[in-house]
């Protein structure tokens, strides 16, 4: 007696119910196949899962070790985020993400600079990147000293890239980082100014966004609670 088979279809319909909750659990190992699945928007919905968890001290244990040794294969992100230098901001961990998971680009006050714009376009057209994330933070020293148009060597060239934020808010003259409102917005200005500057400076990212094969948004870090809330832009 022949064994009997499922008939074609519901054996469709299994593989792709299987295929897609596959590609729904971020936490899989970034393969070829599980890149492709994905969409900016789905990247930035489990960029917010993901801070949820660690808002919730709930973060996934991931394999390391195998993360590692996958990862010499090759690699298949799905997002670049543009931070803050400062310690207290650790990217991967804020978006419960690991080996592989995303890139970061860090540099004081989150501004682009032709390197960065360089790296942002080798992710997105070459990478395979859907999502570009530029984020602020809570306190953030850099905007701090740009408030207070701080001279200091090298830094003095990076602070003025943050002045325009600076100038940009409303009734700004005469205020110092004392003022802990008008950092905050300085802090939200520089974010949105340098998400406007990634679309006017790169081709590139524009184009790519333009044809919805990327999305480029800001975001602002809490320092008290670890939440993330992404800007409208």
């Amino acid at each position: 007696m022949r064994p009997r088979t499922r008939p074609k279809s519901f054996a469709l319909v299994g593989a792709l119910a299987a295929a897609g909750a596959l590609f729904a659990d971020h936490h899989l190992q970034p393969n070829q196949a599980v890149q492709d699945s994905l969409t900016p928007d789905s990247v930035l919905a489990d960029l917010k899962s993901g801070n949820e968890k660690y808002v919730a001290l709930q973060g996934t244990g991931f394999e390391l070790g195998q993360r590692r040794e996958a990862a010499t294969e090759g690699q298949y992100p799905k997002a670049y985020v543009l931070s803050c230098v400062d310690s207290r901001v650790p990217v991967e961990t804020v978006f419960d993400q690991s080996i592989g998971d995303i890139f970061v680009g860090r540099v004081a006050g989150n501004v682009e600079n032709e390197d960065q714009l360089g790296s942002m376009e080798y992710a997105a057209a070459v990478a395979g990147i859907k999502l570009i994330v530029v984020m602020g933070h809570e306190g953030c020293g850099a905007v701090k000293g740009a408030c207070d148009d701080v001279k200091l060597g090298n830094l003095s060239s990076l602070l003025q890239k943050i002045r325009p934020a600076v100038t940009s808010v409303e009734g700004y003259a005469g205020k110092t980082s004392k003022d802990e409102a008008f950092v905050n917005d300085v802090i939200h200005a520089n974010v949105k100014r340098t998400v406007a500057d990634l679309r006017d400076r790169s081709e590139v990212l524009a184009g790519l966004e333009t044809e919805g094969k990327i999305r480029i948004v800001g975001a602002f870090y809490s320092l008290e609670d670890g939440s993330v809330t992404f800007l409208d832009n």
